[in-house]
């Protein structure tokens, strides 16, 4: 299925922005009276009827809406470590989202290596990634956040660090993610978090996890932490 998204939406008609409508109408060769799907990205799955196929303005009737259309039963916050290089960073963005993740938060620990990024690039992949994998829930991309600033706003959720260090019992991730309704988890920058910032996050009441026995970059360990919350919750 192709879906396209808008948060343009007034009663039982919806209007798409200039790339969406562009992408239907130059891409895709869709004309008025052709069905489409599009989401809002909260939760609506939307089937329309094309009634104006300008490739500046797609303007759809609404015949049909699945409200919480693939809701998964928990909620998964990353706070990740932002990469030096970016397409690594961008490839965790993407992967991210295809398996399943509501909210990133790139977290600026004492080894991170580069603390800006392109966030309007960073959106627009989100966004892709959301269609592709036909998901309707549009991840939320969040502003850097120093460690200790993060670590001592963070409330209500299960929350876990994922770290290299033996100097705390880290437990398989896949125990502590398992029948849990809201995690966070932390992932560090190359070279992993300081031992300050481990025994703080500690402090706070996270959990030290692991992701197994091998030692994993940032961006795959975040893939990794992913896809271990989706196959234990499915």
């Amino acid at each position: 299925m192709q879906i396209f998204y808008t948060s343009d939406i007034k009663g039982d008609n919806a209007l798409f922005g200039r790339d969406e409508s562009l992408h239907c109408v130059r891409v895709l060769r869709m004309r008025r009276g052709e069905t489409i799907y599009f989401t809002d990205g909260i939760g609506n799955l939307y089937e329309g009827v094309i009634k104006d196929d300008d490739h500046n303005a797609v303007r759809v009737s609404i015949t049909a809406i699945k409200p919480q259309a693939g809701k998964r039963n928990y909620r998964l916050h990353i706070a990740v470590s932002p990469l030096k290089n970016e397409d690594r960073f961008e490839w965790f963005i993407e992967k991210a989202v295809e398996v399943g993740i509501d909210e990133i938060t790139p977290l600026i620990c004492a080894r991170t290596e580069k603390k800006r990024f392109r966030k309007e690039r960073l959106e627009g992949l989100i966004l892709s990634a959301m269609k592709q994998s036909v998901k309707t829930y549009l991840p939320v991309l969040n502003e850097p956040v120093p460690f200790k600033d993060f670590i001592s706003g963070i409330s209500g959720s299960h929350k876990l660090i994922a770290c290299c260090g033996e100097a705390y019992e880290r437990h398989p991730i896949t125990e502590e993610v398992q029948g849990k309704r809201d995690i966070m988890i932390m992932i560090g920058p190359e070279g992993d978090f300081s031992p300050e910032e481990t025994g703080l996050a500690v402090m706070e009441g996270c959990i030290p996890v692991h992701l197994g026995t091998s030692r994993l970059r940032t961006e795959t360990a975040g893939v990794a932490a992913c896809c271990s919350v989706y196959l234990a919750n499915i």
